[in-house]
């Protein structure tokens, strides 16, 4: 029997990964969220390895506020810092593995060709900081059982994204503008999760990785086709620009990511994004009604 433990249990992604793992034979899991496992406190934390004892940690939990991070970034800190080293610190004295979930951020986003694991990182956000110094105590105090897993454009049933905004303001309004000079690749939750469940049960060595959606699109390209799906006029998704609707956070221009090491590692890569959205667009309905 593996005992997975999973943070952040009641977020998009923590969601999602808890009911994939849930549907594996010889695996318990515990998904706790933020009010049950407080990462950032050391009691919560040691607590909770006592009584779980965890063959495998997910850490899903992160301050994703981008925006609000630049004002606030000791609260981002604490938890995609500091919280991160707490688990890797436990982890270490109990000989767990840990698989931390990390962004594209981490990169300055000014790349021509998808990043690679180790090409250099320079966040230029506070969030993308702080989930840096995240990825760095989880590799730095955990060396030999510490993975890092770096996603991107990350949208689910659960919780507010992309993919649901852009199906409330099709409801709302004649047309909508959508920055066209921001590219990445788009990254169904459930998707990511199965793969997420895949890296926890395999023989992969420790390190970092990237595991998005296959391809990649600009954020328009990506409305257009959730457009398409709700069976709307994609015509009615104009395009902007970056520096027409500015945000306190600076957002990368290029966010793709290469899978590479994923794949190398023999891990089972995520499906292309244009295919993932029409099935998570279905689950999505499904959810709304629920």
């Amino acid at each position: 029997m593996t005992r997975i433990l999973v943070t952040g249990g009641n977020g998009q992604l923590g969601t999602d990964l808890a009911l994939v793992l849930r549907t594996l034979d010889d695996v318990e899991v515990s998904a706790p969220g933020s009010r049950e496992l407080d990462i950032t406190d050391l009691p919560s934390v040691t607590a909770t390895f006592a009584e779980f004892a965890p063959d495998v940690v997910i850490n899903t939990a992160a301050y994703t506020a981008v925006d609000a991070a630049e004002t606030d970034e000791d609260a981002a800190y604490r938890v995609n810092a500091a919280g991160p080293a707490l688990l890797a610190t436990a982890a270490a004295k109990t000989g767990t593995r840990l698989i931390h979930i990390s962004t594209d951020y981490v990169f300055a986003g000014d790349a021509i060709a998808p990043y690679e694991v180790g090409d250099p990182t320079g966040p230029r956000s506070a969030y993308g900081r702080t989930k840096l110094a995240g990825e760095t105590a989880v590799r730095e105090l955990l060396p030999d059982l510490g993975y890092v897993v770096r996603t991107a454009w990350v949208y689910g049933a659960t919780g507010a994204n992309f993919v649901k905004t852009m199906a409330r303001l099709e409801k709302e309004r004649e047309t909508v503008s959508v920055v066209d000079d921001q590219r990445g690749s788009p990254t169904w939750s459930a998707d990511l999760a199965i793969g997420l469940a895949e890296l926890a049960q395999s023989s992969a060595p420790a390190g970092i990785y990237h595991a998005t959606g296959g391809g990649e699109v600009s954020w328009w390209g990506f409305a257009r086709a959730i457009f398409e799906e709700l069976g709307a006029d994609h015509d009615r998704v104009l395009t902007t620009t970056t520096e027409q609707f500015p945000r306190p956070a600076p957002r990368p221009a290029y966010s793709v990511l290469s899978n590479a090491a994923w794949t190398a590692a023999g891990l089972s890569p995520l499906a292309p994004w244009r295919e993932a959205l029409t099935a998570a667009m279905g689950a999505i309905r499904a959810a709304a009604k629920a």
